[in-house]
């Protein structure tokens, strides 16, 4: 019985050694894949160059994002100030270093709120099909029959002003079309052969649904908030831009760029940095998205 048991156990780790190994040959044949694309490997190191000089904001950033100093204001870029001066005296790229932490943590935390919210409404919706499926595709169709940076303001007009309000304004906003996706895949995994022996088994429908129907649907939903990132960003910096993001005077991208605008003749530096790390950073999101798509998604 001994022999029996250490025999058994020796198979069951040599599986699972095997089963980590196949693993491992996926992942790296997915970066391979990933890698022969050049944008967006460049774009993955460029957001990756973000996340660092944010998080390392105090030892990179020259000067204090909000000290002020009027005798030095709108300072043209030069070897003290890389990126000039503001109206205030504050250096703008200790604000662009400080302020890419604000924009990242958008990003993200939007991403964790609207990815488990359109994977439960969607999958739910495609697997039990019927009147449920009606009710939750019927409020995703108003969600989804707005434009996303007009809902998104309409949010923080009501709930008010501020980081935290943006970013539930935004969430609210972001996922409709995640649970469209996750419907559709829910939909056709419910179709499958294995799922009519589980429904033959006795095994229960929540059950199915949670160990079976959504990890089918999870790649495909981390996929399209990958995609939907450069939107996020681009509605953030909108929201900051109508002074409905984070508040002064915390260096956001979109407020840095709202307060540019009115220097644009005299002091062009304002407006074109913060600008320009919004779009790159909306095309960075973009671009991996892309490049995720070609290797994740059977399709491509």
């Amino acid at each position: 019985m001994m022999t029996v048991n250490i025999n058994t156990h020796a198979q069951m780790l040599e599986a699972q050694g095997s089963n980590i190994g196949a693993h491992l040959r996926v992942l790296q044949s997915s970066w391979r894949d990933f890698a022969h694309n050049r944008l967006a490997l460049v774009s993955l190191a460029f957001l990756v160059a973000v996340l660092l000089i944010s998080l390392l904001a105090p030892l990179i950033a020259p000067f204090n994002p909000d000290a002020q100093d009027l005798s030095r204001a709108l300072k043209a870029p030069g070897a003290e100030f890389l990126m000039g001066t503001d109206q205030f005296g504050r250096d703008v790229f200790s604000r662009l270093v400080y302020g890419g932490k604000i924009t990242l943590l958008i990003a993200v935390m939007v991403g964790v709120l609207i990815a488990p919210v359109g994977l439960i409404v969607g999958a739910a919706s495609g697997f039990f099909g019927g009147l449920t499926d009606t009710i939750l595709m019927r409020v995703t169709d108003v969600f989804m029959s707005f434009p996303g940076l007009v809902l998104a303001i309409a949010f923080v007009t009501a709930l008010g002003p501020g980081l935290e309000n943006a970013i539930l304004a935004i969430a609210l906003t972001a996922w409709p079309p995640i649970a469209r996706l996750a419907r559709a895949e829910a939909a056709l995994a419910r179709r499958a052969d294995y799922m009519s022996a589980g429904f033959l088994s006795g095994v229960s429908a929540m059950r199915l649904l949670v160990v079976f129907v959504m990890p089918v649907c999870l790649p495909s939903v981390l996929l399209r908030v990958t995609l939907n990132m450069s939107i996020v960003v681009i509605t953030a910096a909108g929201l900051g831009f109508l002074g409905l993001g984070a508040q002064p005077p915390s260096p956001e991208w979109g407020a840095m760029l709202a307060t540019g605008r009115d220097y644009m003749l005299t002091a062009w530096w304002l407006p074109t940095f913060p600008g320009l790390f919004i779009a790159l950073l909306g095309v960075a999101f973009s671009l991996v998205g892309d490049g995720l798509r070609d290797v994740l998604d059977p399709r491509s």
